[in-house]
């Protein structure tokens, strides 16, 4: 969909209009795409999570990403599922790569828009379709995140890669009641139109006050602790998936 900006205006070729926010992301979100009023992750969420990226937990994962799949200059990147941003900018950082981000939050994409300008932040909803043009990207990002497997397909160039990053067995298993193995239902999902290249699975372990505790208690969806949370050791663990295109 290609986009023309005029002020704080986009214009499409359909001749749709939308916003630009103060803070920059472009808000393409139709009622259509909308499932309640105010879809995706809560402000009170996207600020826990940021305060646990500032904490530095997320730092062994980050590097792991930047490690298992490594990007140059010249790399188009779109972190489906963004968030407040934090992999994507800062693997962006990195290397210098055009980035682009797209989450169903507002209250996400507009952290992510006030902490990393130099990136390009849309709201959408990406499991309808991702607005943007064929085989726009040389890297795609999925971590914890959306996944589309045709419209990842369709933006992704021929002799591109598609990361994905799914919950390991073991993450945050203090608070959780069972373990689940996402790979072989992940690679299953997008066997249409991706095969797996490479697999690894990087596992950290942070030694938490009561204050992060009740942050992650904010961030996961399904906890199996109700009561605020004590200082205690958490595990954080990911299994990295890297698919190209069949």
């Amino acid at each position: 969909m290609p986009l023309v900006r005029e002020g704080r205006r986009l214009l499409c070729e359909r001749g749709h209009s939308f916003d630009i926010a103060r803070s920059g992301y472009i808000n393409l979100l139709q009622p259509q795409d909308r499932r309640s009023k105010h879809p995706g992750d809560a402000a009170t969420v996207v600020a826990a999570r940021r305060r646990l990226h500032d904490r530095g937990v997320t730092a062994p994962l980050l590097r792991a990403i930047a490690e298992f799949a490594p990007t140059t200059r010249g790399d188009v990147v779109l972190d489906v599922g963004c968030g407040d941003g934090f992999y994507l900018a800062n693997l962006g950082r990195q290397t210098g790569f055009d980035a682009h981000g797209v989450d169903i939050s507002i209250a996400a994409v507009d952290a992510a828009s006030r902490r990393y300008p130099e990136c390009e932040w849309v709201v959408a909803n990406a499991d309808r379709s991702i607005p943007y043009a064929n085989a726009r990207f040389s890297l795609l990002l999925s971590i914890t995140g959306r996944m589309n497997s045709k419209e990842f397909r369709r933006v992704l160039r021929d002799d591109g890669r598609l990361l994905v990053g799914v919950s390991g067995p073991d993450d945050l298993i203090e608070m959780r009641r069972t373990r689940h193995d996402r790979v072989s239902r992940t690679v299953d999902e997008f066997a249409r139109e991706f095969t797996l290249g490479r697999r690894h699975r990087v596992t950290t372990v942070a030694h938490l006050d009561a204050g992060a505790m009740n942050d992650i208690m904010l961030s996961v969806y399904r906890p199996s602790r109700t009561q605020p949370a004590q200082g205690s050791q958490v595990t954080f663990s990911l299994d990295l998936l890297l698919f190209r295109p069949v």
